[in-house]
């Protein structure tokens, strides 16, 4: 589905991304874990096409590198923040329905679809989104980028600051998601919630991959999981 090789990014001067592997395959739900700061998020953006990818970027077997956002995202790929960026001013609802394609067919997703999993957006679908709280804005920031039915779906720290309870919603979420077809490219810095719905992991540090493997495998790698993971 998705195959990075050797990929750099630059903000101005400094060199972020140097030499970045990684891929994910059809319904896989990959993560990337790693201290703050080491390159993650970049990652994602630099996929998406800004910063500027030096590298290749190959989706669905064609090379995506260099090509505008919009483009990329009209090929199938999904992009999740970690700002999340829903429209306070408009309602649950117009949110989502902001997230279809134009000239888009009926797809795998629907506003129904959102609502049957989410029962909560349904019972706040008039309100608008800035009235809603932190989890579910990240909920509609999902299943609105979903409503455009990509292929592969990359979301920036979806847990981040919200309840156990919603981070367990969260987590179901996405193992739906992959269930139905759609490949996650995940930032998780819960390593619990990572470790425990991913297929693969990777780990970063120093703007690399440092560790890729099977949760069980950076499980039993304690070393890794010292240098470049616990505090």
């Amino acid at each position: 589905m998705l195959e990075v090789r050797d990929l750099h990014a630059y903000y101005g001067k400094s060199h972020i991304l140097q030499g970045v592997d990684l891929s994910v395959g059809a319904r896989e739900i990959v993560s990337i874990l790693g201290r703050n700061g080491v390159g993650r998020s970049t990652t994602l953006k630099t996929i998406m096409g800004n910063p500027a990818p030096h590298g290749s970027v190959v989706f669905k077997g064609s090379e995506i590198a260099g090509k505008a956002p919009h483009q990329i995202a009209r090929l199938g790929i999904g992009y999740v923040p970690e700002e999340r960026a829903i429209f306070p001013g408009l309602t649950v609802e117009q949110n989502l329905v902001l997230g279809l394609k134009p000239g888009q067919p009926e797809g795998v997703w629907s506003v129904e679809d959102t609502f049957r999993l989410f029962p909560q957006l349904r019972e706040r679908a008039h309100a608008p989104g800035g009235a809603l709280s932190g989890g579910e804005q990240q909920m509609l920031t999902i299943c609105r980028t979903l409503m455009g039915n990509p292929d592969l779906i990359m979301i920036d720290e979806p847990t981040e600051g919200l309840s156990p309870q919603m981070v367990e919603r969260i987590g179901e979420l996405l193992q739906e998601v992959a269930s139905r077809g759609i490949s996650i490219l995940l930032v998780e810095q819960k390593l619990a919630v990572a470790m425990r719905i991913s297929h693969r992991v990777y780990v970063m540090g120093h703007g690399r991959m440092v560790f890729s493997g099977t949760p069980a495998e950076l499980t039993a790698n304690r070393a890794v999981r010292e240098e470049w993971l616990e505090v």
